[in-house]
């Protein structure tokens, strides 16, 4: 007897990691030939992207903006101290809570890849044309939306609606 496929919908989740990992397969070669993990590079992009902030960025924004958890953060951060690649204090205004900045060699890394991916952004621009990359990113950030807190979930998932 063949059991029938409940599933309406592709596997969203599947298709979205199948994405990264096409994405990731350009760029993972220019991190390890500069030593970097892909959490690594994670970290330090979040801090390339903030290094005009002079008192450093709080580690739970950093867990944040790169996706990380705490515990790994936490392992992720000690290997990049212990390379060089970061500095990490104590937050002035709370001391319970530690500040990271990238270091020059951090900074250096950051610009260095920074010119390996952004000429594959510009390869995935000529592939896909300039309209499709930007309505990619649209859709992502309408996806990435639909999780925020004020964004009511479909009746389906939380029981209500049904009698």
């Amino acid at each position: 007897m063949a059991i029938p496929n409940p599933f309406v919908h592709r596997n969203l989740p599947r298709l979205l990691l199948q994405a990264r990992e096409a994405v990731m397969v350009h760029t993972r070669p220019s991190l390890r030939q500069h030593g970097l993990s892909d959490p690594q590079w994670r970290v330090l992009r979040v801090l390339g992207e903030h290094a005009q902030e002079p008192a450093g960025i709080e580690t739970g924004r950093i867990a944040r903006e790169a996706y990380l958890l705490g515990p790994s953060l936490s392992g992720v951060l000690s290997r990049m101290e212990r390379d060089g690649l970061i500095a990490r204090e104590r937050c002035a205004q709370d001391a319970r809570r530690s500040v990271v900045r990238a270091t020059l060699k951090g900074l250096d890394k950051v610009q260095a890849l920074s010119q390996s991916i952004e000429a594959h952004y510009r390869w995935m621009e000529q592939q896909m044309g300039k309209a499709r990359l930007a309505e990619l990113y649209a859709m992502l950030d309408q996806v990435i939306a639909l999780q925020a807190p004020e964004s009511p979930a479909p009746a389906e998932l939380t029981g209500k609606g049904k009698r």
